[in-house]
């Protein structure tokens, strides 16, 4: 039976029913049907993909070009998830003409249903221009990965009274401006419930307790396949590195033993098609 598509409004109805969200990041189009079909509530073409997917360091050399490129083939994966896409780093920092604009060729190039951004009360403006063009925003409040070298690094945020009211602070302002979702990551679990319990929208946690409505992960980390820093927030639900490389090994001895591939692997031809063969 086929399942109702996930939209923006179902997102704050759970809030509303006391009902939890789930989150996880996907890159590809494989990965975001599996996902998908596992019923996960959203999908988070995260520029998270920096580090997990191009190698990079941070999320900061990411560009509007690899955000459609992955976001393109997550949405043609995903048939019931809510798809959100990261704006990277400077695609809206600028001016509100270009986050008005990047935000529009992420939905239109893609087929995405709503962007995300990092940033507090300093963004409200933006996301009210990008809403008043149409396009639902999610909001990232806490430890945000594209402030990195402002932050001094990736630290627990909101941990002394005056850094816990700015985000209590900014996460008001911006369920004002209407964004209608809020990524909590790397907060103290009780900050993050007093966040929960103070607005209207639903709070997504990574890194931010239990107390949140929704929780979101890298998918390579849950399923254990990046080989980098592991933070602590992470379960893994699998170790699937170790056996990715069993079954490469595996294939690579059967190679070098010609064992592979079978004459089950195999095509025939009839000897009188080979005789005539010259």
């Amino acid at each position: 039976m086929k399942q109702d598509k996930i939209t923006t409004a179902v997102i704050r109805q759970r809030k509303m029913e006391g009902k939890t969200v789930s989150m996880l990041t996907a890159y590809d189009y494989s990965m975001a049907r599996i996902l998908d079909q596992a019923g996960v509530d959203m999908l988070l073409v995260g520029d998270s993909l920096g580090n997990v997917v191009l190698g990079y360091e941070s999320t900061l050399p990411v560009t509007m070009e690899d955000m459609i490129h992955h976001a393109k083939a997550v949405c043609r994966g995903a048939q019931r998830a809510l798809v959100v896409v990261d704006m990277p780093f400077m695609s809206y920092q600028v001016s509100r003409s270009d986050a008005v604009a990047n935000a529009g060729r992420l939905i239109k190039e893609t087929g995405a249903q709503a962007v995300k951004v990092e940033g507090g009360e300093e963004i409200a403006e933006t996301v009210k221009a990008i809403l008043r063009a149409g396009v639902p925003v999610v909001a990232h409040l806490g430890l945000t990965p594209q402030s990195v070298h402002q932050l001094g690094g990736f630290k627990v945020q909101g941990k002394d009274q005056q850094t816990a009211q700015k985000l209590l602070d900014d996460a008001r302002a911006l369920t004002a401006a209407g964004v209608f979702a809020l990524v909590l990551e790397c907060v103290p679990e009780a900050l993050a419930r007093k966040v929960t319990q103070s607005l209207t929208i639903p709070t997504i946690g990574i890194g931010a307790g239990a107390g949140c409505d929704g929780q979101v992960l890298v998918i390579n980390d849950l399923l254990g396949i990046y080989s980098g820093f592991t933070p602590k927030f992470v379960k893994a639900y699998a170790n699937l590195a170790e056996q990715i490389k069993d079954a490469v090994q595996n294939y690579i001895y059967e190679v070098q033993e010609r064992q592979f591939p079978g004459p089950e692997h195999c095509f025939s031809i009839t000897d009188t098609v080979l005789e005539k063969l010259y």
